[in-house]
Parts: C-alpha cells; structure tokens; sequence
C-alpha cells in the first residue's frame, strides 16, 4: 500500500524537459509525525534489520533522489530520475512537494525527505536495480542514514553520497579520479571518501542497503562522468532545485 495519497498530478514542461509533479496533502504525512526522541528509537531498531552485501555485477537501472528546500515557505521538494546504464541518460523524472512535517536536526533528516522518496521511487514506471541518495548510509551516528531508511522501505540496493562527512575519520585522500581513503567510525569502517573527479573534493560513500563498500564505490564511479556528483543524483537535483523555481513562480 503507498504511504501517501497523491491528491494532485501535475505534468510540468519546462526547458523542453518533461517530469511529472504531485502535491501531498499534509494529513497524508501522518504516519511519518514522531518525536526526534522516537524517530531515533526508530532508526536504532531499523539499523539492525539493514543488510550488507555484494551488488549484482549487471546493473542497468539507477534512480536517485534529492530533496529542495524552499526559501519562501515551509514545503519541500523532492525529486527522483531513473537513469541507464552505461550511458547515465534519463528514462523518467518524478517530483512531488509537502509541507515539512519534522525539524531540522542532524542525524534525523531521513524523517523530514524519505515519505516523498518513496512515494517518487513507487510510482517510477520501470522499478529500478539501486537508489543513490544524496545523504549517509551507514556513515551515521546510530548506522541509519537516509540511504539506509530507503532501501530498507523499498527492499532495493541503495548508496549514500554525501558532499560532506556526518561521523568518522580519514587519510588524505590521492589527487586522482577513483582513488580514496577508507572512513572509520568507533573503529569500525563505514564508508569511504572517494575522488570522483581529479582535483575535486571527495564525496563521502556508504553503503545504505543491500549493498557493500567496494562494490559501492565501483557503481558510483561508473555514475560518474564530468562532475563531482554522479550524474544520476546530479540528474535528480537539478529537478528538485527546477521543480521549487517552477512551482513557486507559478
């Protein structure tokens, strides 16, 4: 059963690019209405349901999401793309807004963006092999970042990348696309921070769900091309920040 009912369908063209957008009520988001104090009893129990393991070596369907925020009001905006591989282009694109229905407290961001993610990821037309999130896997403090919470809800192999680090430690990373250095949490690896792009920043990778660190970072790597972000979470970011711009000035 979806979590949420969509009450608006929109199909939205801008830039001769096509998606289709929906609206969520807000009493539709009701399930998803905890406390900070028992959305981390929830994280702490989901955690131990998360499995690690080798991808499939064939892997051709990639979705990936990122949420926008909005600067004029309390909603968000989320967006998902479903993209081939070998050559990343974009087969789908699916957006949807609410009204944030949980604070802004680190660690805990999964409550406020994945009830849009999964609805986004359950009405694609093609179900997709793998999801990268554009947040933690099991880089986290409780080992239940966003990629974790998604994959886990949807049973599909998912990946975190994160621009920036949430928990660990780690060596200078090489100067070189592909090169990286492992991230240790409590002593215990968790990820790794991986060179995309020669001379740009790492991006921080774990595994969320049904996935591995070295498998993980060889899929990533194949994500990406020109740019420091794999292109399919690049892809589902330039929708969410299009579909805010849109929505707004509409």
């Amino acid at each position: 059963m979806s979590i949420l009912r969509i009450y608006k369908v929109r199909i939205m063209r801008k830039k001769e690019t096509e998606y289709k957008y929906f609206e969520v009520a807000e009493e539709n988001l009701s399930r998803w209405n905890v406390s900070p104090a028992d959305a981390i009893t929830i994280q702490k129990k989901l955690a131990s349901q998360v499995k690690l393991c080798q991808l499939p070596h064939r892997i051709q369907w990639v979705a990936a999401a990122d949420v926008s925020y909005s600067r004029e009001s309390d909603k968000l905006f989320a967006a998902v793309v479903l993209c081939h591989l070998p050559d990343l282009s974009v087969h789908e694109r699916l957006a949807a807004s609410a009204k944030i229905t949980f604070p802004y407290i680190p660690g805990l961001l999964s409550f406020r963006e994945t009830p849009l993610i999964i609805e986004l990821c359950n009405r694609l037309k093609r179900k997709p092999e793998i999801i990268l999130c554009d947040g933690q896997g099991i880089a986290h403090t409780r080992r239940f970042g966003l990629a974790c919470h998604i994959g886990l809800i949807l049973n599909l192999p998912s990946i975190g990348c994160a621009k920036t680090k949430l928990v660990g430690d780690h060596k200078e990373v090489g100067p070189r696309k592909g090169q990286y250095q492992s991230l240790y949490y409590r002593k215990e690896r968790v990820g790794v921070a991986l060179r995309t792009r020669t001379g740009v920043k790492p991006i921080y990778v774990s595994p969320g769900h049904l996935a591995d660190i070295p498998s993980s970072i060889r899929l990533v790597l194949r994500c990406c091309n020109s740019y420091r972000i794999p292109e399919p979470i690049r892809q589902a970011h330039l929708l969410a920040n299009r579909v805010r711009t849109d929505v707004e000035s509409s």
